[in-house]
């Protein structure tokens, strides 16, 4: 595609008033493909956003079903949707938020396999999952075919992002679990306050579009912690760990 139709000139006006968007970000935003792994709260909150700015292909990839307990903060769902899979309902919602975005929904865990032939397909991942073992599996495969990995996490009243764009010198998530150490917090057992997984989420897309269009400085080698309890918003600067099993 190298132009816009009338009806996609309206829809997205307001991005092509952006200094660095314009019509060629738009463009590049509209033939990019982006794989979301997780339909839980940053999901929820991320894939809208890329849906409606004009992500050409988005994949959602979750095996989970709709429990009560999720409509505290997983706005796309609703009582009717209890005991469905996640990402057929979340593929739905956001089809109709833009129908011009192509929903791909696989309601299933990936292996490696699966997973390696999804990240080549796509320009960027996004880690909205909510364990560990995940988290690790994906950046190892995004370091491997070198697709940028924008990667969110929320617990409590905390929320982190960072984008590993697998430099030379730049960490990766590896780099970062090694610091933290094998015990992961998570929302079942620590509970979570509703809208950190939507602010941790729309930076998360934020981040996505960025790496899609490459305006801006996305968050490589640094990690953003937002802190919803004194609304305090800390960067810590990343480095690449000499002795890193993934990229090391």
């Amino acid at each position: 595609m190298d132009i816009l139709n009338d009806n996609q000139l309206l829809r997205y006006s307001r991005h092509l008033l952006l200094p660095g968007m314009d019509f060629d970000g738009q463009l590049k935003l509209i033939e990019s493909k982006i794989l979301v792994i997780g339909m839980g709260g940053l999901g929820n909150a991320c894939a809208p956003y890329l849906a409606s700015s004009g992500v050409g292909e988005i994949t959602i990839v979750d095996d989970d079903l709709i429990e009560l307990s999720n409509l505290q903060r997983q706005i796309l769902y609703t009582e009717h949707d209890l005991n469905q899979p996640k990402a057929e309902i979340a593929g739905r919602r956001l089809a109709s938020i833009n129908p011009d975005c192509k929903v791909r929904t696989l309601v299933k865990r990936l292996n490696d396999t699966e997973l390696a032939l999804e990240i080549a397909h796509h320009n960027v991942v996004v880690d909205c999952s909510d364990n560990l073992e995940t988290r690790e599996q994906v950046n190892r495969l995004c370091f491997s075919h070198k697709t940028p990995l924008v990667s969110g996490a929320a617990v409590r009243f905390e929320g982190q992002v960072s984008t590993f764009n697998y430099h030379a010198t730049s960490a990766c998530y590896r780099c970062l679990s090694q610091q933290i150490g094998s015990q992961s917090l998570n929302c079942a057992e620590s509970g979570i306050l509703a809208p950190i997984v939507g602010i941790i989420g729309t930076i998360q897309a934020t981040e996505a579009i960025k790496a899609c269009t490459a305006i801006g400085q996305t968050l490589d080698n640094r990690l953003l912690m937002v802190d919803g309890k004194t609304m305090e918003v800390r960067e810590f600067k990343l480095n690449k760990h000499p002795d890193c099993s993934v990229c090391g």
